[in-house]
């Protein structure tokens, strides 16, 4: 049995869920690793804002929007065989020394090229998803290259005065406190693709990743934005593990949650996964999702060292289950908070939304039993995951050091 679509056994009519995930960087791929699990019918709509390392100096020099949170999404989803392992190492590749192509990894430049000779981003994306045998589409949220701008506090002798900072890169290392964002140009054209794949979903996932850089910026695209208010698609989102340092330091789960509402008052979410290890008031949670009209699903998603990263078969068993709608058989917050390790158990919190299954109100047949194929195992043995869903999930720490998109 091959490593995807090992967690659900396909609707009643024989075709596996089609699953659009929304973000960038690193939280990006912890999803699209888990959602292998779940279904091949996989669709990365990814953010273009980012400004730093090789992506930034790309953009500088050419009219193409950055290649690094798509490159990393290519990556992500490539064949389980010799030839993916193979075209995934080298689009992940990343030159040394101090030449001109010091810094750039391999798959930014196949991207830019095949972007400056075609003058077509998404059949570039589809040509480079056909190399690596990708299980999967990947989709930039707009065509044209954005800009992120943010109001910020807490800067300079009075912390109450706002100050505006722009670029994902100067957002994301912030020292003050990040209070909205906007994108440059204002109510940017949408990738049409991107909108066609959010209509025709049954799972859109919102999250993990860096919250102002990665995951709002894709509630500023207005007519993608409407795809996902009006979409019949199960609405999930995965909180991050942790707050992280600038961006979104001092954090609780609920206000990433107050954020997001903030940001798309409009958006109606019908889940929320969150790991109850990382919680210091699951109530609180609780009152947030019940805002927003959905349910709390706490379930252990993240590595088992402790580390703040998803474990992708464990995120995958948590959204397999909110796409099923086995919600209804568990204990209750206070139960939750003091057993955070039971590895498998179904957590949610009663008196929220009655059912949170998919609006197509199709039946899933699952496989708990399912186990990691092999290559997960052998990553799982060296502490991390495969498809570098466990290296950190900034957008733009590639390898751990910070804006080397």
């Amino acid at each position: 049995m091959s490593e995807t679509g090992r967690l659900l056994g396909g609707y009643a009519d024989g075709l596996p869920p089609r699953a659009v995930t929304l973000g960038g960087g690193h939280g990006l791929s912890a999803t699209l690793a888990a959602l292998r699990f779940v279904t091949t019918e996989i669709t990365a709509v990814v953010t273009v804002a980012d400004d730093g390392g090789s992506s930034g100096r790309i953009r500088r020099e050419l009219p193409v929007i950055p290649p690094g949170d798509l490159r990393m999404a290519l990556a992500a989803l490539a064949g389980d065989d010799p030839w993916g392992h193979l075209w995934e190492n080298l689009l992940q590749h990343r030159f040394g020394g101090t030449g001109a192509l010091a810094g750039h990894p391999v798959g930014n430049l196949v991207l830019t090229g095949l972007m400056d000779l075609t003058g077509d981003t998404v059949a570039s994306l589809d040509a480079v998803a056909r190399m690596v045998g990708a299980v999967g589409r990947v989709l930039p949220m707009s065509c044209v290259p954005l800009e992120i701008l943010a109001e910020v506090t807490g800067i300079g002798d009075d912390p109450a005065a706002q100050h505006r900072i722009r670029g994902q890169v100067a957002v994301a290392a912030t020292p003050g406190q990040v209070q909205s964002v906007s994108l440059v140009p204002q109510d940017p054209p949408p990738c049409p693709q991107a909108v066609e794949a959010v209509r025709a979903a049954d799972v859109v996932l919102l999250g993990p990743g860096s919250w102002f850089t990665s995951v709002l910026p894709h509630l500023l695209v207005p007519e993608l934005r409407r795809a996902l208010v009006e979409s019949d698609a199960l609405r999930i989102v995965v909180l991050n593990l942790a707050p992280q340092p600038g961006e979104t330091e001092g954090f609780t789960a609920q206000t990433h949650l107050d954020v997001l509402h903030d940001h798309a008052p409009d958006l109606p979410i019908d889940v929320v996964v969150a790991d109850p290890a990382t919680l210091s008031d699951p109530g609180g949670l609780a009152t947030a999702v019940r805002r927003l009209g959905g349910r709390l699903v706490l379930r252990p998603v993240g590595m088992a060292d402790g580390s703040p990263r998803h474990d992708p078969l464990r995120l995958a068993e948590a959204i397999a289950a909110a796409i099923e709608g086995r919600l209804d058989d568990a204990p209750d917050h206070g139960t939750q908070a003091e057993n955070p390790s039971t590895v498998g158990q179904n957590y949610s919190v009663p008196g929220l939304a009655p059912d949170a299954r998919t609006r197509k109100d199709r039946v899933f047949n699952g496989d708990p039993g399912a186990s990691y194929p092999a290559r997960y195992d052998a990553d799982r043995s060296r502490g991390g995951t495969a498809r570098g869903g466990a290296q950190g999930e900034r957008s733009g720490n590639s390898d751990g050091s910070g804006g080397r998109l």
